[in-house]
């Protein structure tokens, strides 16, 4: 059962190892992209409490003026 595909002749098992192959090509990698994510929710929770920070402070001042 094998097949011509242009010059080459292929067998089932070879077409299949080659469709693998590309599968495995596009798995998602982990590591750099999930250290991405993982820095930009602490950046994030940074930011928002030193937002709430600043309203604290504002506030309290303008209590005690």
């Amino acid at each position: 059962m094998s097949e011509k595909q242009g010059d080459e002749i292929t067998t089932r098992q070879e077409r299949r190892e080659q469709k693998q192959e590309k599968k495995k090509e596009k798995m998602p990698q982990h590591g750099r992209s999930l250290g991405r994510v993982y820095k930009e929710a602490i950046s994030k929770r940074i930011v928002q409490l030193r937002d709430e920070k600043d309203k604290r402070k504002h506030l309290d001042e303008k209590k005690t003026e």
